[in-house]
């Protein structure tokens, strides 16, 4: 089966929002075993749409369309749907009702123009959408069959593997479920974890499984997909090799599926009664802001610092430094634990290298960590440009106290360090 996809929106065709939509839909298509055969960018207008919608009608059997299903007059999708199909837009009453409610259960009046998202073509399929004001819809167009997604990108995915993944496999003839296992790592790169990794594909009884990557600086994701007749099969076939990729990949395992590493943390600091605060530079207070993202992150987190110079960074914990070395952030943890009241501190200074730009630069980052179990320094050089240096820092001193939480050695080198 050909399938094309075709991402609809001014801001995507000029470059000024970069389209991760597409890269999802056909990464997803291809380890369901789809073939994508071609993509399509085209804007808000409605004769570029209408275009774009016969000439993928023409070549494809099935289409993915993202975006333009919005309240806005520049969401065109539906009205060039119904165009293209030849049939008139009809309103659907019980989505309607759903948007009244959503808007309703947030205490505010639903926007006239909202009413535009009810409106879809005659005979269309519905497809839903539990998280958001768009509803999605299939229809034929000159003998192809278009799926319409909502561009918000977490919407795209769950239509995508809700609605549309089970809608194509048994159009393409493909019999069972699917399903997508991941694993989140810090610390090595995509070469080595496939050298890792090798010959793991084989341990699936009766096979059906593909390995994948996705590198995604500061970390890597490992994918595992696989096909069965059921669910039952799919837990069957995955069961030896997550117990593999586990043990392979060991320590450097941070996250798996939709977990994150700073939920992982709160979640060990949580099972112990901990609390936590965090000093930190050159991140722009990134290590506070990851664990602020997470629900109930606020009744762990206790104190955030951010300042790029140690001396001012050190005064707000009442102490004094005037560089950023080990001994300082042992001392800077130490103070800060004491003030703020916190059962751990985390301390992670950055300092960029001199003499060197850009790509070439490097960063020394140095790490504290100071617990009721242990007092800890790490100090590591990272290769790559600020903004690499930046990531990495706010990534490793999270991982440093996912390790230390674990068990787990706080020392391991990684591949991103130079040596």
């Amino acid at each position: 089966m050909r399938i094309e996809i075709l991402c609809t929106g001014d801001e995507i065709l000029t470059g000024k929002t970069v389209n991760t939509n597409y890269s999802h839909i056909a990464q997803r298509l291809g380890e369901a075993g789809l073939e994508v055969c071609w993509g399509t960018t085209v804007g808000d207008d409605r004769a570029s749409l209408l275009m774009a919608f016969r000439q993928a009608a023409a070549r494809a059997d099935a289409v993915i369309v993202n975006g333009g299903l919005g309240p806005t007059v520049d969401d065109l999708s539906q009205e060039v749907a119904a165009d293209a199909a030849g049939v008139s837009l009809v309103l659907n009453e019980p989505w309607l009702a759903r948007m009244e409610a959503f808007y309703a259960r947030r205490n505010r009046p639903m926007p006239p123009n909202n009413r535009k998202q009810a409106m879809l073509p005659e005979g269309a399929e519905f497809l839903d959408n539990p998280i958001g004001t768009a509803c999605g819809f299939a229809v034929t167009i000159e003998g192809s069959r278009f799926y319409f997604t909502p561009g918000v990108p977490r919407e795209m995915r769950r239509m995508l593997d809700e609605q549309v993944m089970p809608r194509l496999l048994a159009k393409a003839g493909l019999q069972g479920v699917t399903r997508l296992k991941r694993f989140h790592s810090f610390g090595i790169g995509e070469s080595r974890a496939d050298e890792m990794l090798a010959g793991i594909e084989a341990l699936a009884p009766g096979g059906g499984v593909k390995l994948g990557f996705q590198a995604h600086y500061p970390e890597l994701e490992t994918k595992l997909a696989v096909r069965g007749a059921d669910q039952d099969e799919i837990d069957r076939k995955l069961a030896p090799i997550e117990i593999e990729v586990r043990r392979r990949l060991g320590n450097f395992i941070v996250a798996e599926d939709g977990q994150t590493l700073e939920a992982v943390v709160l979640g060990a600091l949580r099972a112990r009664d901990g609390t936590l605060a965090v000093a930190e530079t050159l991140t722009g207070g990134a290590i506070a802001s990851r664990l602020l993202q997470v629900d109930g992150a606020e009744d762990v987190l206790r104190r955030g610092l951010v300042s790029r110079k140690p001396e001012e960074l050190a005064a707000a914990v009442g102490t004094v430094a005037r560089d950023f070395s080990p001994e300082t952030a042992l001392k800077m943890c130490l103070a800060l634990r004491k003030q703020s009241n916190a059962t751990h501190a985390l301390a992670v200074l950055v300092t960029m290298e001199a003499g060197a730009e850009g790509a070439d630069a490097g960063g020394v980052i140095t790490i504290g960590l100071v617990s009721p179990e242990a007092e800890i320094v790490r100090e590591a050089r990272l290769v790559g440009g600020r903004e690499w240096v930046r990531l990495g820092a706010a990534e490793m001193g999270l991982d440093c106290l996912r390790r230390h939480l674990h068990g787990l050695p706080t020392d391991e080198r990684l591949d991103f360090e130079r040596r």
